[in-house]
């Protein structure tokens, strides 16, 4: 029988390396875009990790990823142990519009990252506050929220060109014309902070993180 530890570990050795593993990274990827340090976390678990993800572990690699453990780390299986300074909480739903693992992961009552474990260790974050994504952790990130209003995506686009660092990919989207909007660029080499503070002056720019991808 493979213990916890086997299965996250990764080798990812197991048939529910998405309960597991894939738990682990959705966790820290959660804590990779929140950044800030953090006293509340809720879990609200869909589907199969509601029903199964117990006896697979997969709270305990939800809570170890969102305070920075790697899916290798040992210290995940006593990880409720460990903790003593974060007020954690798991709910339980069942909704057939969501991925079979499917989790919201909310911070602080400020932050609600929802994302799926798609088999194999691999995930997606979809939706951060609301706005549509698709971020598997393989890139670089620069992540930011803004008042809809034209010339945004070039102001932005021309502070990373500047540094010859390459887009692979831009996403953007928006609660409504003139609204709250959301901007997403992954990058083939990470930025440095003096490239997030200089994103953030932008005018109407409200929210700015800079996500490294997984290991």
């Amino acid at each position: 029988m493979n213990s916890l530890f086997s299965v996250i570990s990764p080798i990812m050795v197991g048939p529910s390396s998405s309960h597991t593993a894939g738990a682990v990274r959705l966790g820290l990827m959660a804590r990779n875009i929140y950044k800030n340090d953090f006293s509340k976390v809720k879990f609200v678990l869909y589907n199969s990790f509601a029903t199964t993800g117990f006896g697979h572990g997969t709270d305990k690699g939800l809570l170890a990823g969102v305070l920075g453990y790697t899916v290798d780390d040992s210290g995940i299986k006593n990880i409720f142990d460990i903790v003593k300074d974060v007020d954690y909480s798991y709910e339980y739903a069942e909704d057939i519009s969501r991925h079979p693992n499917s989790v919201d992961i909310i911070i602080d009552n400020k932050m609600t990252i929802s994302g799926d474990s798609v088999g194999a260790g691999e995930i997606r974050i979809n939706s951060i506050n609301g706005f549509s994504v698709s971020l598997n952790g393989n890139y670089d990130t620069l992540l930011l929220m803004y008042k809809d209003k034209p010339g945004m995506i070039s102001k932005v686009s021309d502070i990373i060109q500047k540094q010859r660092i390459n887009i692979a990919s831009l996403h953007c989207d928006r609660s409504a014309k003139g609204g709250t909007a959301s901007m997403y660029l992954a990058l083939d080499v990470p930025v440095g902070e003096d490239v997030v503070e200089k994103v953030k002056a932008i005018s109407d720019v409200s929210f700015v993180t800079n996500i490294r991808k997984l290991k």
